[in-house]
């Protein structure tokens, strides 16, 4: 085993040891917390073991930005970045994605700002400044050009990516992402939903009541929560939402704040669409919306008998749809 590896195995299984010391000593044992830790801890060592590692840049003395990244770049393979969205970090929401990608793809997959290892000081809140980030740290890894996708807010993310840096930026994957909204439909959305233009809870909840709602609306085939109790759950908000939790309410805010952009940039790039014909977050009609603005170089594909989250409920799909996409016509 080379050193590297053997650093990051040992490095994983230490901090998994002193995670569950921690756990041991601060008095009477949580068995939820541990087994929430293990799950976390176990998320980890996949990635490692599909040969990603994690690293942590320094994009100036304000931000910090953690990635995943391929071990070993070949340079025959196109690069791939992956954007998440809310409900966790990168490790959590692409768990089905990163083994099969790994195998067709140099892979990078940042957490975003207030996720899982990312963090600034500066006071800029927008999706386009994390795309500005996501970026400033693909330039550091010495990565020029490469595709991106994003899922549900990392969609918002990625389609500022390929507005603003197009030149690097080869083609786009857009999975369930209401950029396209018009005031009136997200109003409209939101009074179907029963949040009177309020869904924090939703996105970054509190109780476990708020989390059984958030996942009830972003899967239709899977039921994750329904044989978990709430201790349980409550362990997962505190990974989740509780950690920089004042920062991803004001991310909250500005989605919130903002008006639709009448005037949304038609991207040059090739871009496909993704979506679940049973979304209950963006519904389906909102796909063929953006297709139309976007024009003839997009294109929609519409998986059955899926919802919101359909790297989860559809990952084989999903996974598919990206791979034939980004390496056809690609040397």
């Amino acid at each position: 085993m080379e050193l590297k590896h053997l650093w990051q195995f040992l490095s994983f299984n230490l901090s998994t040891a002193l995670s569950f010391l921690r756990l041991q000593f601060s008095g009477m044992p949580n068995l939820s917390a541990i087994f929430v830790t293990f799950i976390d801890a176990m998320l980890s060592l996949h990635f490692l073991l599909c040969s990603m590692s994690p690293c942590t840049i320094d994009l100036d003395d304000q931000t910090t930005l953690h990635f995943w990244v391929t071990n070993r770049r070949q340079f025959n393979r196109p690069n791939l970045v992956l954007i998440h969205g809310y409900g966790g970090n990168s490790r959590w929401q692409f768990l089905n994605q990163v083994r099969p990608l790994s195998k067709s793809f140099n892979l990078y997959i940042p957490d975003l700002l207030f996720f899982g290892d990312s963090y600034t000081n500066r006071t800029d809140r927008s999706d386009i400044f994390q795309a500005k980030c996501a970026r400033e740290g693909l330039k550091k890894l010495g990565v020029e050009k490469y595709n991106v996708v994003g899922i549900s807010y990392g969609g918002y993310v990625a389609y500022y990516m390929a507005e603003n840096f197009n030149d690097e930026v080869k083609k786009v994957v857009i999975v369930s992402c209401g950029i396209c909204y018009t005031e009136e439909q997200r109003e409209e959305q939101l009074r179907k939903l029963g949040r009177n233009n309020n869904i924090y809870d939703l996105l970054v909840p509190r109780k476990p009541e708020d989390a059984r709602e958030m996942l009830k609306l972003a899967m239709h085939k899977i039921k994750p929560t329904k044989w978990l109790p709430d201790s349980v759950i409550c362990e997962f908000i505190n990974v989740i939402a509780n950690n920089h939790r004042k920062e991803k309410l004001e991310l909250v805010d500005h989605l919130m704040a903002k008006r639709a952009d009448k005037k949304l940039p038609i991207l040059t790039q090739e871009t496909l669409l993704i979506w679940g014909d049973q979304d209950s977050v963006f519904p389906v009609q909102l796909a063929y919306q953006l297709q139309r603005h976007l024009g003839p170089k997009s294109r929609v594909e519409i998986i059955k008998d899926t919802g919101h989250a359909a790297n989860i409920e559809s990952a084989d799909a999903v996974n598919s749809l990206i791979t034939s996409f980004v390496c056809g016509g690609q040397s």
